[in-house]
């Protein structure tokens, strides 16, 4: 597979499994939806939020632009919840265009930017972009163990079930 068929199927993942994540968010009420359940950024709304500053406020400005945002891995994004569901499937929405317009060797080469605490750093391309999705992956593995603790139904977010999706497989 070479590497744009590959990385625009993440990305078209991360679009997907964002949204059915949100579908299963949608119905947990505020008080558990806001409620510390031991995740590393506590709550979903501040695991959903960072999902937002991981994401779309530094990794894509750097992806997109060469730009290094100096932003804080706390930062609230949006304290609505609703807003931020819409904003998180609109900004997941923006990373497969912007793979799909890449030359393929752009993929064997760096990404070179400054961290938010200003170190300079050249990583391997390919490596960082699938970081961005395997983190994404990560922290919506958190928010599907706090649901189930919540005693609140999960949806199933395995790749192969958007592969079956695209192929109108039930």
């Amino acid at each position: 597979m070479n590497p744009i068929a590959y990385f625009s199927q993440l990305a078209r993942y991360n679009v997907w499994a964002t949204a059915r994540l949100l579908d299963a968010v949608a119905p947990v009420g505020e008080d558990e939806y806001r409620r510390d359940v031991g995740l590393f950024f506590k709550s979903i709304h501040g695991t959903l939020n960072h999902i937002i500053v991981g994401e779309h406020l530094i990794w894509f400005p750097r992806f997109a632009h060469g730009e290094s945002p100096r932003v804080a891995h706390a930062l609230q994004v949006e304290p609505d919840r609703q807003r931020l569901a819409e904003r998180l499937v609109a900004d997941a929405s923006r990373w497969p265009p912007l793979i799909e317009q890449w030359p393929i060797d752009r993929f064997s080469g760096t990404l070179d930017y400054v961290t938010t605490k200003g170190v300079p750093v050249s990583l391997p391309f390919a490596a960082t972009l699938a970081h961005v999705f395997n983190h994404g992956t990560h922290h919506r593995g958190q928010i599907t163990a706090a649901l189930t603790a919540l005693g609140e139904p999960c949806p199933e977010l395995d790749l192969v079930y958007m592969l079956q999706a695209e192929q109108g497989k039930p």
